[in-house]
C-alpha cells in the first residue's frame, strides 16, 4: 500500500549487495590478472639482454679461437718451408763439397798419371782458386794453324787483351790440343813455339787424331776443370764463328743452375753404313736401322756447368766413348738430373741468317755452315763472317762487357 520494501534472499542478504559484490570480485579478477600477465614480460625484457650478451661473447671467443688457429697453421707453415729451403741448402752445399772433394783426388791420380793440370802453381791452387765465369776451350789440330790465326784476327781477343779479358771479365780463352804419337817431334815444336809467341794453349796429355775427338773432349773437361774454377766449361770447333757476349748473356741466364748442359739440342739419324761419315760402329745399341739417337747438343759449340764437368773428371775411367764426341757427352747426361737447354742462338747460319736474325732483335752467339759442319772456307771466310755477323764494330779490340736488355752484350771499343 505504500513504498515498497526491497526483496530479501532467503537468507536475508538483499539483491543490491549481491550485485555490488559481484561487480567488485570481477574488477579484483582482472587487477590480478593483469598483474600476472606483466610479471613473464618484465622476465622475458631481462633475458634478452642476457642472452644476447652470452652470443657475443661466444661469437668473439669463437673468432679469437679461429685466429689463433689460423695464425698457429701459418707459423707452422712458414717453419716448414724455412725448414725445406735449408735442407736443399744444405743438400747443394754436402753435394758440391762431395764433388770438390772428388775432383781434388781426381786431380791428384791425374798428377801421379803424369796428366797435365795446375802446372802454374801445383796443388796449392786447388785450395784457394780464383772464381772464373766461363772457360771456353777451342779444339784444334796441328794443321789448323791458319783456322787459329783467323780466330785470332776477328773474335779472340791476343796477347795483353786476353789475359784483360781473364782478370776483368773472368773468362778463360784457350786452343786447346794435345800431342803427337812422337813427343817432342817437329808437330809439338811448332805448337810450343805458337804458345811462347801468343800464350793462348791448353796443352793435354792426350794423343791427337780425328777418331780420338771424344777422348779429347773428356780430357779436355778434365783438365780444364781441374786447372782453372769457372761456373761453365765450353766447347767449341775451330771453324766456327762465336760473339762472346751473346755466349756470356746466354750462360749468365743459367748460371743459378747445379747441372745445366747447353747447345744447339738436335737428334740425328744413327748411321750405320761403313764409309759413310759420322759412322756409328755401336749402331746395334740404338736399336733396329733407322733409329735416331737420343738429344744431345751438336757438337760445334756447347757448354756445361761445373758440376757436369767435375762429373766428367771424377767418372772419367768409366765413361763410355762413342766414335762421336757430342754423341758420348750426351750419352754421359742422359742418366743424369741434367737440365737439357736448347738454345739456337748457337746454330745460326753465316751471311745472310745471321744478319736477318741480328737486324731482328736477335743476335747470334755462334754461326757455322750446316753443309760443312763449321764455316765453309772458314779461313776465307772468317773475316767476312765477323764482320757481317760480329757484335758491335767492325774494328778488333778489346771486347768490353756492357749491361742491355736484362743481359750482357759485348762490344768492340
Amino acid at each position: 500500500m505504500g513504498l515498497s520494501r526491497p526483496q530479501k534472499s532467503g537468507n536475508g542478504v538483499s539483491t543490491r549487495w549481491v550485485s555490488l559484490f559481484c561487480i567488485a570480485s570481477f574488477f579484483l579478477g582482472v587487477l590480478v590478472v593483469n598483474r600476472l600477465w606483466s610479471i613473464p614480460e618484465l622476465a622475458e625484457r631481462d633475458e634478452e639482454p642476457t642472452l644476447a650478451h652470452q652470443s657475443t661473447t661466444l661469437h668473439q671467443m669463437v673468432n679469437c679461437d679461429t685466429k689463433e688457429t689460423s695464425v698457429e697453421a701459418g707459423d707452422i707453415f712458414s717453419q716448414v718451408s724455412q725448414t725445406h729451403d735449408v735442407i736443399m741448402t744444405l743438400d747443394k752445399t754436402i753435394s758440391s763439397l762431395e764433388m770438390q772433394l772428388a775432383a781434388a783426388r781426381a786431380a791428384k791420380a791425374d798428377s801421379e798419371e803424369g796428366l797435365q793440370v795446375n802446372t802454374e802453381s801445383g796443388p796449392e791452387q786447388l785450395k784457394d782458386r780464383r772464381k772464373f765465369f766461363f772457360v771456353m776451350g777451342i779444339i784444334t789440330a796441328f794443321s789448323s794453324r791458319k783456322r787459329r790465326d783467323s780466330i785470332r784476327d776477328t773474335w779472340m781477343p791476343r796477347g795483353e787483351e786476353l789475359k784483360k779479358l781473364e782478370l776483368e771479365k773472368g773468362i778463360i780463352m784457350r786452343f786447346v790440343i794435345g800431342h803427337s804419337a812422337s813427343p817432342g817431334g817437329v808437330l809439338d815444336r811448332a805448337i810450343d813455339a805458337e804458345d811462347a809467341l801468343h800464350k793462348d794453349f791448353l796443352r793435354l796429355n792426350h794423343v791427337e787424331g780425328y777418331h780420338e775427338l771424344s777422348s779429347k773432349t773428356q780430357i779436355y773437361f778434365s783438365t780444364a776443370v781441374a786447372k782453372w774454377d769457372a761456373d761453365f766449361y765450353v766447347k767449341v770447333d775451330d771453324d766456327i764463328h762465336v760473339n762472346l757476349g751473346m755466349v756470356g748473356s746466354t750462360l749468365a741466364r743459367h748460371r743459378s743452375k747445379a747441372r745445366v748442359y747447353v747447345g744447339c739440342m738436335k737428334s740425328g739419324p744413327v748411321l750405320s753404313q761403313k764409309g759413310v761419315k759420322y759412322h756409328e760402329p755401336e749402331h746395334w745399341k740404338f736399336g733396329e736401322d733407322g733409329n735416331r739417337y737420343f738429344r744431345h747438343a751438336t757438337g760445334q759449340i756447347y757448354a756445361i756447368s761445373k758440376d757436369l764437368a767435375t762429373y766428367i773428371s771424377v767418372n772419367r775411367h768409366i765413361l763410355h766413348l762413342y766414335a762421336n764426341e757430342d754423341v758420348s757427352l750426351g750419352s754421359w747426361f742422359i742418366g743424369l738430373d741434367v737440365e737439357h737447354v736448347d738454345d739456337r742462338s748457337l746454330c745460326c747460319g753465316t751471311p745472310l741468317d745471321c744478319e736477318w736474325k741480328a737486324q731482328a732483335g736477335n743476335p747470334c752467339a755462334a754461326s757455322f755452315d750446316w753443309s760443312c759442319s763449321g764455316i765453309c772456307k772458314s779461313v776465307e771466310r772468317m773475316q767476312e763472317v765477323h764482320q757481317r755477323c760480329g757484335e758491335g764494330s767492325k774494328r778488333r779490340h778489346l771486347p768490353r762487357f756492357l749491361h742491355a736488355s736484362g743481359g750482357l752484350a759485348i762490344s768492340l771499343n
